[in-house]
């Protein structure tokens, strides 16, 4: 893709978000229950101190904004790309230095797009976050920052997400810049459809596509799609447990997401979701012609979600929150598996 299309398209995203603060979302609001907002209750538990507490003040709130205080968001953007660059250096023999550079590339990628999804999730839910307890301290909801600081804060967010897509080759930058119509459309669908946790799972396993495209410059769809619908499942299953702990409060305040369409088979429910990931993954393993350990790993990663899925209280909050954290460490079984596969390959 040209540079100049690259600019242009960079433009046609900084004015639609420029009409979202001007206009102030012209969709059907949701109806807030008022008395929910806890913003300033004197009861309300302080935030959990992290090191973001101790960088200087006035630059704080930006780092809460982009949540980089937790990894468990980048990690879940960052897994399914490692997976993809791993298997395709695996099926190409590509030098392991190569891979180690693209497996470093998008760890930073992750971040910068993590916070860019932070961004515009906050912008859209500003007044709704003020009225759920979970989110009430972020930074916009809390008024620690202004839409306009924020708006400032997301356009160099995004100069700096272009700049490293334009790193990339043609088809994977073409790619890459796509996924933002996902990110502007998850906190769209959590106020008109039951199953918002599906573009959420579009737009965090995007990596899935993005990654081997990187190393490839095209994409193998009879290999990638499975693993791109594994990484979607995953994301059903772990973030609807996540905020299953909101349940009661969206459901007060107007929204949608599977914590409330699944109900209270939401348990067995997840099984389902987190075999149909691991099939995914383990088919598109098969396609790729992984070996014996790729295929641990992902048994290793299935063990820790039916435990996880098993153990799980969806009527304590601290539980459904450690449970985002701990997910993680499927995406890591799996990719430690592709890791050593590869490894041994190259080796022998």
């Amino acid at each position: 893709m040209p540079i100049a299309s690259v600019v242009y398209y960079y433009k046609i995203c900084c004015l639609a978000f420029a009409q979202f603060i001007r206009f102030e979302l012209r969709l059907p609001a949701p109806t807030m229950d008022k008395s929910l907002i806890i913003n300033h209750l004197d009861d309300y538990p302080a935030p959990a101190v992290t090191w973001v507490n101790y960088v200087p003040s006035n630059i704080r709130p930006y780092f809460y904004l982009a949540r980089v205080h937790k990894s468990s968001g980048i990690l879940s953007l960052f897994y399914p790309c490692a997976w993809s660059i791993t298997m395709t250096c695996y099926a190409r023999s590509t030098p392991m230095p190569t891979a180690w550079i693209y497996l470093g590339f998008f760890l930073v990628a992750s971040q910068v797009f993590h916070a860019i999804g932070c961004v515009i999730n906050d912008m859209w839910d500003k007044d709704i976050d003020a009225a759920i307890l979970r989110t009430s301290t972020r930074p916009l909801a809390a008024g620690d920052l202004s839409m306009f600081q924020a708006l400032i804060f997301l356009v160099l967010q995004l100069a700096l997400g272009v700049s490293l897509f334009m790193q990339l080759n043609e088809y994977s930058l073409t790619l890459g810049l796509s996924s933002l119509f996902l990110v502007v459309l998850y906190p769209v669908m959590k106020r008109i459809n039951d199953l918002p946790q599906i573009v959420l799972g579009l737009c965090l396993s995007w990596g899935a596509l993005l990654g081997t495209a990187s190393v490839a410059g095209t994409v193998d769809f009879d290999v990638y799609i499975p693993l791109f619908m594994g990484g979607v499942c995953w994301t059903i299953a772990y973030s609807s447990s996540y905020i299953r702990q909101d349940r009661d409060e969206h459901v007060k305040n107007g929204l949608h997401s599977t914590a409330i369409s699944f109900g209270d088979h939401i348990r067995p429910i997840l099984a389902v979701f987190t075999l149909a990931a691991c099939s995914a993954i383990s088919y598109a393993g098969i396609l790729n012609g992984q070996g014996l350990t790729f295929f641990i790993g992902v048994a290793l990663g299935t063990l820790h979600l039916v435990i996880l899925i098993a153990r799980i209280d969806f009527k304590d909050k601290s539980s459904c929150d450690a449970s985002l954290f701990s997910n993680s460490w499927f995406g890591f079984w799996v990719w430690m598996g592709a890791m050593a596969d590869y490894v041994l390959k190259m080796q022998s």
